[in-house]
């Protein structure tokens, strides 16, 4: 757990717990002679991974953003990526119980960023939150509800569907202020309708960059996951985040880093993107 402020607002880094990726899945075609200088695998090419949410308190509101993979895996998956199931404890420890969050966004619904969105008690699926308002875009839980060949793995209509039925999670066309502050932009790339988080006071900005660039060691532009389905959209989406970013110091917050949940993304001497450390 790791705390500072975003101007007005006190932004907490809150973690899941670390599940396991396979090394080529999670670089896409990066040889890994090359990515294994940064992330080492282990002797089944899996890499470890960070569920990093963050909680941002803005002194009229609690929201967090993203919700890990939760406890409610099937067991064939659970055996594949691990279920650390983390998240509420160490919301505890950052003094932040269910009851507290009263805004819930999702950048997008795959299974490793909405888990703890719903628990299951005995025959029936819950909100984990249940004060919270919940936020995704709508074109993203069409996508999910379509179950593609291609990624029907990565959606569980429990971590959404029985919220979007109680009328608890809200559906968004695009960029939307959601209060003020904190607002959501799509880039897409990794999905269609995927988006990130604009956290805004006091002159300062952080950004919930999400799958986009889910650890500092994806900082390159061509360094694409092998999960995104709009590869070259990525890199559009990535050039249009730098563009900004840099120039204007955000505050860069990682959802899959490991040990790195945030950074400033900066220009090294040979035009490289690098993470320079908060």
């Amino acid at each position: 757990m790791r705390r500072l402020t975003v101007g007005n607002f006190e932004l907490t880094a809150v973690s899941d717990g670390q599940y396991r990726l396979d090394g080529g899945a999670f670089f896409g075609v990066v040889p890994k002679v090359m990515w294994e200088r940064k992330v080492k695998a282990d002797p089944e090419n899996y890499v470890p991974v960070g569920l990093n949410s963050a909680v941002v308190r803005t002194g009229d509101h609690t929201v967090l953003i993203e919700t890990g993979i939760g406890n409610k895996l099937p067991e064939r998956m659970a055996k594949i990526y691990g279920q650390p199931a983390k998240l509420i404890a160490n919301l505890a420890a950052a003094g932040v119980s269910p009851e507290d969050v009263d805004i819930v966004i999702n950048t997008h619904l795959h299974f490793d960023h909405c888990g703890w969105n719903t628990v299951r008690q005995g025959d029936k699926i819950t909100p984990t939150f249940p004060r919270a308002k919940y936020y995704v875009q709508e074109g993203e839980w069409e996508h999910g509800r379509r179950q593609h060949e291609r990624d029907a793995i990565s959606y569980i209509s429990d971590n959404y569907d029985p919220l979007i039925t109680s009328g608890q999670m809200t559906l968004l066309k695009g960029d939307q202020e959601i209060v003020h502050g904190i607002s959501v932009k799509v880039f897409p790339g990794h999905t269609r309708h995927m988006q990130a988080v604009m956290i805004e006071s006091g002159g300062q900005t952080a950004c919930y960059i999400s799958d986009l660039i889910p650890t500092s060691a994806h900082l390159d532009l061509t360094w694409v996951m092998a999960f995104d389905l709009f590869p070259l959209q990525t890199i559009d989406s990535r050039k249009q985040f730098y563009a900004r970013a840099t120039p204007e110091k955000w505050l860069t917050i990682f959802t899959h880093d490991p040990d790195t949940p945030w950074a400033h993304v900066e220009k090294d001497e040979r035009g490289r993107m690098v993470a320079k450390p908060v």
